[in-house]
């Protein structure tokens, strides 16, 4: 299921600069905090920038950022300062600043909200030839990204981190509040919602609303392919159930973007519910085919009205993928719209196993 060719004019392929919006931004500074970030993110803090995620004990994502090295020392620091992008959208989650000082005990660490002096820009559409990529999947269905370069994959200018979340995505950049990114004069400046398009369309979820804190699982959100997790490294947070899940689990859903037959967006977190239409055999009787269960979740929407319709992101089952299954968004009997999910471009096919877990083994 790649991207309908319908849907391919809506890629821009010019050079492209927008803010993202709703992003708050926390400085982490002092001679402990690569230890002390080390300890609680899901990836390998080593100094250098990066994107991760903060989980709960027991797995869950509470945050999905970024981590920046600062590119101006605002007050002299005897370590390094880091700066951590996040949607700080009130949650049932803790407050990431709340969250970070629960742990800072006696670690050399000072904590800050530096939002008030930041902001946040994507920019996308000049990085030429298309990225390749190789891949390890693991038996459970988590893939994840191999770098095969000596150089830190998410870039060394301090203050622009390369978005290899997904080919294509471009690179994300902090700079002074109020003031555009250099050397962007010659790219085109598109609104926030240009940003969101783009990143639905590459199947990138972000923020409280695709990730929602508390509930969402790290892998089933992605982040193993979009290189926000490190199944080897020591301890943090959540680590347990998330290299269980890795090594022993089975990945029985995933965030796909999504094509609704809405000419307005919709409100996320709508179920989105399989029906099964009947297959014919040869004899020309009925095949049974096994009732799909449980429903998927629509998350982010962007009413694409140059073609009428809606794109968006979902939370969808893996065993709802079936040409004999069509899912439905629906509020009443009176009320839907039909959901196509598809697969982006760059999502690596999952090479056979013997014992690996296929879509089959997953009813």
């Amino acid at each position: 299921m790649p991207i309908p060719p319908s849907l391919r004019a809506l890629l821009r392929a010019t050079p492209t600069l927008a803010p993202v919006s709703n992003r708050a931004v926390l400085s982490v500074s002092g001679s402990q905090a690569t230890e002390f970030l080390n300890g609680l993110l899901a990836i390998s803090v080593q100094g250098q920038q990066a994107y991760g995620a903060f989980l709960h004990a027991q797995g869950r994502v509470l945050y999905d950022v970024f981590l920046y090295n600062s590119p101006t020392q605002s007050l002299p620091s005897p370590g390094p300062t880091y700066l951590i992008e996040y949607d700080p959208t009130p949650t049932e989650a803790p407050t990431l600043t709340s969250l970070l000082k629960r742990y800072v005990l006696r670690s050399k660490v000072r904590i800050r909200d530096v939002s008030d002096e930041w902001d946040i820009w994507a920019a996308w559409g000049s990085e030429g030839a298309r990225e390749s990529r190789e891949w390890n999947w693991a038996r459970s269905g988590a893939v994840e990204p191999v770098w095969r370069t000596n150089e830190c994959p998410w870039g060394t200018e301090n203050g622009t981190v390369l978005d290899r979340r997904a080919p294509g995505m471009g690179k994300r950049m902090i700079v002074r509040k109020g003031e555009t990114p250099a050397d962007t004069s010659t790219y085109d400046l598109a609104d926030q919602d240009a940003y969101l398009l783009h990143r639905i369309l590459h199947g990138v979820p972000e923020g409280s609303v695709d990730i929602q804190p508390m509930h969402a699982f790290p892998i089933e959100s992605n982040l193993d392919a979009m290189g926000g997790l490190d199944f080897r490294k020591g301890c943090y947070v959540g680590q347990e159930l998330t290299v269980r899940t890795y090594h022993t689990g089975a990945v029985r859903k995933r965030i796909l973007p999504v094509h609704i037959s809405s000419s307005t967006s919709l409100s996320p977190y709508m179920s989105i519910k399989p029906s099964i239409s009947p297959i014919s055999t040869t004899e020309g009787t009925v095949a049974r085919t096994p009732r799909p269960r449980g429903t998927s979740t629509l998350l982010s929407t962007i009413a694409a009205p140059s073609i009428g319709s809606t794109v968006g992101l979902a939370l969808v089952r893996l065993e709802h993928l079936r040409d004999s299954v069509t899912l439905v968004a629906e509020v009443s009997e009176k009320q839907s719209w039909k959901v196509e999910p598809w697969w982006s471009d760059w999502w690596p096919e999952q090479p056979p196993t013997d014992e690996g877990h296929d879509l089959d083994s997953l009813l």
